[in-house]
């Protein structure tokens, strides 16, 4: 089961995720919420997935698709606090370059272009 809570600092989004995030559960309500954000106009959006305990192959599927639609919808998605396991599932499959992903969430929020 996947938990999603929303906060904001400044203008930027952090969805701080806990739990899993598989194949037709956690990746759905993903999409659903950050689909839901970008609809409001939302276009900086962390994810802060410090509390994710497991991802699959769909799981990783789903962020990575979720990284396009922001980028085309002209937002920025970015990873904050990956675990060792899930940074070596994104390396193995060569998505960790594709990301833009940071430690320090602070470092993360600053990292958004500010020219509005």
């Amino acid at each position: 089961m996947l938990e999603i809570s929303e906060r904001r600092v400044g203008d930027v989004i952090i969805l701080d995720l806990k739990g899993k995030i598989t194949i037709g559960e956690g990746d759905k309500l993903l999409r659903e919420k950050v689909t839901e954000l970008l609809e409001k106009g939302e276009r900086k959006i962390i994810l802060n997935m410090a509390r994710v305990s497991y991802l699959d192959s769909s799981g990783t599927g789903e962020v990575v698709s979720l990284l396009m639609k922001v980028k085309k919808a002209g937002g920025e998605l970015k990873l904050l606090s990956l675990s060792q396991k899930i940074k070596d599932i994104f390396q193995i499959a060569q998505l960790l370059s594709i990301f833009d992903y940071y430690v320090d969430e602070e470092e993360a929020v600053n990292s958004f272009s500010s020219n509005e």
